[in-house]
């Protein structure tokens, strides 16, 4: 039988198309398979525990902060405006710890269990032992007055590193900043005056320091990065690094070395500046974040008027 030249072109166009598909079909298939791949992956990296999300443990606050954790694993933290230090136990139950106690923001336990507070009604930073009697451990530098403290770590050796930037609060009778600048100051164990560590930020907010006191972590809020600092013998900071371009308003670590950043929920990042997840929050604003827990594997979040929790497959240090 004879076939036409039309034939022929369509039966050619047929095993053209025929090859095409097989190969596109392939390449298809490669494609699938890595993301597959990349979504198992991506699911293994994960540091949330297995079917974990975030929960609003409590809310009807004004604004909550600096959440810190006792050596039992109970946490505390602020309702500023409020002028309150709430509890939140291992247990899951919620208690008032102390009212009226110089609006404290950032807190830090140090290894006495006394509660070490940026208490900014005043400017100072303060001890708050278990009873609840305060001391006053910085009231000024160089005989003005703070910024207002506002967040806060302690070294292993005891020395505490403290962020000073200027947010105008509505309980201050001054209107601007006594201070030349907004910086980085420490604190030495036993000392009682400060020295200023970091003077080249535009805002310091969140800090946090690896437990074994060799570096320290400080986000610059307003210039939207975080930088990684050597800390040396005497307390002073070298070796200034950029660990990423995200500030944060606070910060926290965990056993793994990984930090967790804050402001648009909580995004975590590996000890090299790897961005490895974020965790979103249903608030406006996330402000701050620690570990706690009977086990330490809660990750505690404040976020606007609300404190939420998730379980976490790593846990917090100190």
């Amino acid at each position: 039988m004879k076939t036409n030249s039309c034939e022929t072109t369509n039966l050619s166009t047929a095993r053209l198309l025929l090859s095409m598909f097989s190969r596109y079909s392939f390449v298809i298939m490669i494609l699938l398979t890595l993301h597959s791949l990349t979504f198992a992956k991506s699911k293994e990296r994960s540091l949330i525990a297995k079917g974990a999300k975030p929960e609003k443990l409590a809310g009807d606050f004004a604004f909550t902060e600096g959440p810190a954790c006792d050596h039992e694993g109970n946490i505390f933290f602020t309702d500023q405006p409020n002028n309150k230090i709430f509890k939140w136990s291992t247990d899951n139950k919620l208690s008032l710890f102390e009212e009226n106690y110089g609006r404290a923001n950032g807190l830090y336990f140090d290894r006495k269990g006394n509660l070490i507070s940026c208490s900014d009604e005043k400017n100072e930073l303060w001890s708050i032992a278990p009873d609840g009697k305060v001391k006053v451990l910085v009231k000024d530098f160089e005989g003005k007055k703070l910024n207002g403290p506002n967040d806060l770590w302690i070294a292993p050796n005891g020395g505490i590193y403290l962020t000073d930037p200027f947010y105008k609060r509505p309980w201050w009778d001054h209107q601007s900043s006594e201070q030349d600048g907004q910086y980085v100051y420490y604190l030495a164990p036993g000392a009682s005056k400060l020295i200023k560590v970091v003077t080249d930020f535009e805002q310091p907010n969140g800090i946090i320091g690896t437990p074994d006191g060799k570096y320290l972590y400080i986000a610059d809020i307003k210039g939207n990065k975080t930088w990684r600092y050597s800390i040396n013998a005497d307390g002073t900071l070298s070796g200034k690094k950029l660990f990423t371009e995200l500030g944060s308003d606070g910060m926290t670590i965990d056993n793994k070395g990984n930090i967790y950043l804050t402001g648009n929920g909580v995004t975590i990042f590996n000890c090299d500046g790897v961005k490895i997840e974020n965790i979103p929050i249903p608030e406006d604003w996330t402000a701050n974040v620690c570990f706690g827990g009977k086990d330490g594997h809660l990750l505690f979040i404040t976020a606007s008027k609300s404190v939420y929790g998730i379980k976490m497959k790593v846990k917090g240090v100190r």
